[in-house]
């Protein structure tokens, strides 16, 4: 799954979340936590096996289960210590969402081995055909039945992000550089 995708994915569970289960609207600090644990899997996973050699692909490491387990463990012990609950739930239901969306396409296709990075290293992951780099990744990018799912993914999440008051657009402009310059 692209990016996009995932950040969709991720504000439409934490915004049901949110309003079923504690109706409230996501605050903004919460949507760029969970912005953050939307993108983690791939922003550590990634370079460290593309562009480092390090991990021997770009799922592995953080999208394992094992040690989403031990990070989110960890984390909650934190978040319990520290009463930050919330922060630490909007984390990690972008966290698992990203690794939910990205195994959801090979399992629906049947093709589990590719659902493999789940239980890595128990699993081994078997190899992708396009090259590892992120030049490559963007210049194979297809607009496929799950491209145009994921597109309309992101519309649906902006809607919501709307109905519920654009969350985080106030804190981006009191930290964007533009905005800084301007006052």
């Amino acid at each position: 799954m692209w990016p996009w995708g995932h950040l969709a994915t991720g504000y439409l569970l934490y915004s049901g979340y949110c309003s079923i289960q504690s109706q409230n609207r996501p605050t903004a600090v919460s949507v760029f936590v969970l912005a953050l644990g939307t993108q983690f899997p791939d922003i550590i996973d990634k370079p460290l096996a593309w562009s480092f050699g390090i991990l021997p692909t770009g799922r592995s490491l953080t999208h394992s289960l094992f040690f989403a387990a031990l990070l989110l463990g960890c984390l909650y012990y934190y978040s319990r210590k520290t009463n930050h609950r919330a922060i630490w739930l909007a984390f990690t239901i972008g966290y698992l969402s990203h690794l939910v969306a990205d195994a959801a396409l090979p399992i629906f296709q049947g093709e589990t081995a590719y659902a493999n990075f789940l239980l890595w290293p128990v699993l081994s992951t078997p190899s992708y055909e396009t090259a590892p780099s992120f030049t490559a990744h963007f210049t194979n990018m297809e607009f496929t039945g799950f491209f145009a799912l994921q597109l309309l993914l992101v519309v649906v999440a902006i809607v919501f992000w709307i109905h519920d008051g654009l969350p985080g657009l106030q804190l981006w402009r009191k930290i964007s550089p533009n905005h800084r310059s301007q006052n």
